[in-house]
C-alpha cells in the first residue's frame, strides 16, 4: 500500500484525449470505456445537477464535468479509498468546485444527498448478479463488478428517487441483463430508451445505454447504436468522437450530413 492508501498503488492515466487525468488501482477494478460512454449520454446542461451513483474514482463524474462546463455533479461510492482518489482525482483536473464525492452506501446513503434533487443521476452498476458470479479475488473488484447487498432492483430504486420530477436516469449495462433492468424500473420511469452499444458490426451488443425520465409514460424505444470496432480492432469514427474527443453520445450516433 502507498501513501494513496490503495492496496497495490496507483496508476496515472487519462480519459478523453489527455482532458481528463485519472487516478487509479494499479489493482482491481479499473476504469475502460463504460464510464466514459455513460458521461456522454446524460443530457446534462450548464447549471444542472448530476448524481453518479457508485462514482469509483469519478471517471464518469470527470468525463461529464469536462464535457459540460458549468453542470455540478455529485458522486457516492461506498468504497472509502476510491471515493478519496476520485476527490483528488477532481482537484487534479481543476474540478473540485464542480466535482464533490461522498462516501456512503445507498442502502443507506449520507443525508446531504436528498432524495428528489437532482435533475439527472446516472450510473455504471455492478454487472454481474452475486447468485450468477465467481467472485473476484480482488476485494474491490468484487464489489464493483458483483451486485452485493445492493441488487439491480435496490439500485435503481435509489436512482429513481433521488431525481427530481421528469429528471433523467442514463444507465450503462450488460446486454444480456436488459430484461431484468427493464423489470427494475416498470412502473418508475417512461420515456426509456436504449441504445445498443456493439463490439463490431454483425456482433450481437455486448453494452446498452437505457435512458429514462421519472415521471413521464411516453412508450419505449429503441434507438440507433453504435460500433465501436472496425474489423481491425481499432476504433470507429463515431467510437472516437466520444472517447477521444469527447462528445456526447447522441452526436456521436448522428449520421454525418
Amino acid at each position: 500500500m502507498d501513501a494513496s492508501g490503495v492496496e497495490g498503488g496507483v496508476s496515472d492515466d487519462t480519459l478523453l484525449g489527455g482532458r481528463v487525468l485519472l487516478r487509479q488501482p494499479v489493482r482491481g477494478y479499473r476504469a475502460a470505456i463504460d464510464p466514459v460512454f455513460l458521461a456522454a449520454a446524460v443530457p446534462a446542461e450548464a447549471g444542472q445537477s448530476v448524481l453518479d451513483v457508485g462514482c469509483g474514482v469519478g471517471a464518469a463524474a470527470l468525463c461529464l464535468a469536462a464535457r459540460v462546463p458549468g453542470c455540478r455533479v455529485s458522486g457516492i461510492e461506498v468504497q472509502a479509498p476510491l471515493a478519496a482518489l476520485a476527490r483528488d482525482n477532481a482537484e487534479r483536473n481543476g474540478l473540485a468546485g464542480r466535482v464533490v464525492v461522498v462516501t456512503g452506501n445507498l442502502l443507506d446513503p449520507p443525508p446531504r444527498l436528498a432524495p428528489g434533487s437532482f435533475h439527472h443521476v446516472m450510473t455504471n452498476p455492478p454487472f454481474l448478479a452475486a447468485d450468477r458470479a465467481d467472485l473476484p479475488p480482488d476485494a474491490g473488484k468484487a464489489l464493483a463488478n458483483v451486485e452485493g447487498g445492493a441488487d439491480l432492483a435496490a439500485w435503481m430504486r435509489f436512482c429513481v428517487n433521488m431525481l427530481r420530477p421528469k429528471g433523467t436516469l442514463t444507465v450503462v449495462h450488460r446486454a444480456d441483463r436488459l430484461d431484468e433492468l427493464l423489470a427494475a424500473l416498470r412502473g418508475k420511469v417512461g420515456g426509456v430508451s436504449v441504445v445498443p452499444l456493439w463490439p463490431k458490426a454483425g456482433r450481437p451488443a455486448k453494452r446498452i445505454v437505457l435512458r429514462a425520465r421519472k415521471g413521464v409514460s411516453s412508450p419505449l424505444e429503441l434507438t440507433a447504436g453504435l460500433v465501436l470496432h472496425q474489423a481491425d480492432g481499432a476504433y470507429t469514427p463515431g467510437a472516437e468522437a466520444v472517447l477521444r474527443d469527447g462528445r456526447g453520445l447522441d452526436e456521436a450516433i448522428a449520421p454525418a450530413p
